[in-house]
């Protein structure tokens, strides 16, 4: 079924924030059922298309819980953190709007082609063209209609030079709030995302994490570490607790230099 497009969409209310954008699209094509609503509240989710195991965990803890807030999650179509917060939202029996990189009228994978008839069911899938082939210019410029629609944005994973850093940057020329979740520094994925905290454009989303500065001696899991070195899996076992929330809080404590990473395992440096 070929893609409808909005004529005049300048003048529909729900997309005043795309032009905001220095050079808005010439026009919009789009999939699904069309509810002024579903752009109220808008938060991006983007991140690596070469999502680890850690990735995927941060998206099962954050994109319920924006759902529950009722937002709609915003990504880009792509196989990763994109698809994957999608078809997490979906499950949560939440609202999502794909921005494409290509022409809406564009043959899906066979692999993609469920997700998409999932996402027009409750959703949205919109592009500013109707034919265009993907090509590495056109993810790009995709990326700033999804940093404009969306009032915040959530960076799960990124690499040194990546498409969720080219949506962040313009997040942040738009004034949007932005999240990144840290990593471990050993890790390629999280280089981008640690880069945005180092340099104050993000702020760290740590999960149910406190923010309140863990101090030597008073937190558990510096306690557990303090004779042997531990698995992410071996120290929230030993804790009782989520998996994703412990990797969050070894990801601050590595960035904050009191712990080190070795093979898996993390171990207190007693040189902090």
């Amino acid at each position: 079924m070929p893609g409808t497009c909005l004529n005049h969409w300048q003048k529909l209310p729900e997309l005043r924030k795309l032009r905001e954008l220095s050079a808005p699209p010439k026009a919009l094509y789009y999939l699904g059922h069309w509810q002024p609503e579903i752009f109220e509240n808008c938060a991006a989710v983007v991140g690596s298309r070469r999502m680890t195991e850690y990735g995927r965990r941060i998206i099962d803890l954050l994109v319920p819980r924006l759902v529950f807030e009722k937002k709609t999650i915003i990504s880009g179509f792509m196989y990763g953190v994109d698809q994957y917060a999608h078809r997490v939202c979906l499950d949560n029996g939440g609202k999502t709007i794909a921005v494409l990189g290509w022409g809406i009228n564009m043959p899906y994978k066979s692999s993609d082609l469920k997700l998409a008839e999932r996402i027009k069911t409750g959703g949205l899938i919109l592009s500013e063209w109707e034919n265009q082939q993907p090509a590495l210019w056109t993810f790009p410029v995709r990326n700033r209609i999804v940093a404009a629609l969306s009032s915040e944005i959530f960076v799960v994973e990124a690499a040194a030079k990546s498409g969720a850093l080219i949506t962040a940057s313009l997040a942040h020329k738009l004034k949007k709030k932005i999240w990144a979740v840290p990593g471990p520094i050993t890790s390629r994925t999280s280089q981008g995302t640690n880069a945005l905290i180092s340099s104050g454009i993000a702020s760290m989303w740590l999960g149910s994490l406190p923010p309140a500065k863990i101090e030597f001696g008073k937190d558990p899991l510096l306690n557990l570490l303090e004779n042997e070195a531990l698995s992410t899996d071996e120290i929230a076992r030993k804790l009782n607790k989520n998996v994703a929330e412990v990797g969050a809080q070894l990801s601050l404590l590595t960035l904050d230099g009191r712990l080190t990473e070795k093979e898996g395992k993390y171990f207190i440096n007693h040189a902090y």
